[in-house]
């Protein structure tokens, strides 16, 4: 069996709502401004939940709709860009609150493409004789926002969602890719070499980016956009090419929720409605590498999917990172 079956979803976001009223009263924006460029007109902020708290619960609501236990997974795959620690990874973390000791666990950054990857990762595990595979994806993308820069800190909300894969003889197909030159248009700056040892931490052959401010994201919008809806067409198409699937018969669309204008544009691109095309970016904004599986939460919570629908799901991020996977619901 080469193809994977999506046996439990779950999701949590953050009860703060922040609307874009809320954020024209801390930086010189709007409404109409806001929405009119992205489609969003609210997101979800932590008031301090963490992201292996975030995590946990959308596992345990995952784990439920799957009737699988703990001590049942075989792995744990962890996807964030935002980690509450650089060690331990946050897989190991929500392994320990789901008393899930026998699986091996590990962190994955592709930024807002990490569930692509996630998944594709995990298929491979699958067809190698893998049972339960769990899928974590958790941000808490408003600690690095700089919240005086409306480039940037209008866009992004917190959340977190999660997945239980087993084996199945289903349809199954991925096209993944990265364009590491690229990497500049969004960044954001860990530690650097620091202490009485570090005596040319400044040279400039060093640093392959100008560092950010703190750790906060720097993005060129314009860069980004020019990229996304080039990469969502051909990640999608490529998927599709190998899956031997039609991009016309494909049931369900499930992009990466960035930016209304970048799923319309790609939309149009690959010319195929909207109506085939999942949008929830206006309720969430950018949740990074949670948004598809925020996604296909939502649509399972709603009995949105049957057995059987050919969906694609897409994404693009940092790195720059894109990729495409085609599967039966």
């Amino acid at each position: 069996m080469t193809g994977v079956l999506i046996a439990g979803t779950g999701m949590y976001v953050p009860s703060q709502v922040v609307t874009n009223d809320d954020m024209a009263k801390i930086v010189d924006t709007s409404d109409e401004w806001i929405s009119q460029r992205t489609g969003i007109r609210e997101r979800r902020i932590s008031k301090g939940e963490t992201n292996s708290y975030m995590g946990t619960r959308a596992a345990k609501q995952a784990m439920d709709n799957a009737g699988v236990n703990g001590a049942e997974l075989d792995m744990i795959i962890g996807c964030t860009c935002t980690p509450d620690y650089f060690y331990p990874s946050m897989a190991c973390i929500i392994q320990n609150e789901l008393d899930a000791g026998n699986a091996f666990c590990w962190d994955l950054n592709a930024a807002c493409t990490g569930f692509i990857y996630a998944l594709d990762v995990a298929q491979h595990y699958l067809a190698m004789g893998k049972k339960n595979i769990l899928i974590v994806c958790s941000e808490v993308m408003s600690k690095q926002l700089d919240f005086s820069d409306r480039s940037t800190c209008v866009l992004f909300g917190d959340g977190a969602a999660a997945v239980v894969l087993q084996p199945a003889d289903k349809l199954y197909a991925s096209y993944l890719k990265s364009e590491g030159s690229l990497g500049g248009h969004i960044v954001s700056t860990a530690l650097k070499p620091r202490g009485v040892y570090a005596t040319d931490k400044d040279n400039p052959e060093y640093t392959k980016f100008e560092n950010t401010h703190k750790h906060y994201i720097r993005m060129s919008g314009s860069d980004v956009y020019r990229f996304a809806v080039k990469a969502m067409p051909e990640a999608l198409i490529g998927a599709c090419e190998s899956a031997c699937v039609d991009v016309e018969d494909v049931d369900l669309i499930i992009p990466h929720q960035a930016n209304l204008r970048i799923i319309e544009t790609a939309a149009k691109r690959l010319g195929i409605g909207m109506e085939k095309m999942y949008v929830n970016v206006d309720k969430y904004g950018n949740t990074s590498c949670v948004s598809i599986p925020l996604s296909l939460a939502e649509l399972a919570s709603k009995g949105k999917l049957k057995r059987g629908d050919k969906l694609a799901l897409v994404g693009f991020g940092a790195g720059l990172t894109y990729g495409s996977v085609v599967l039966e619901w």
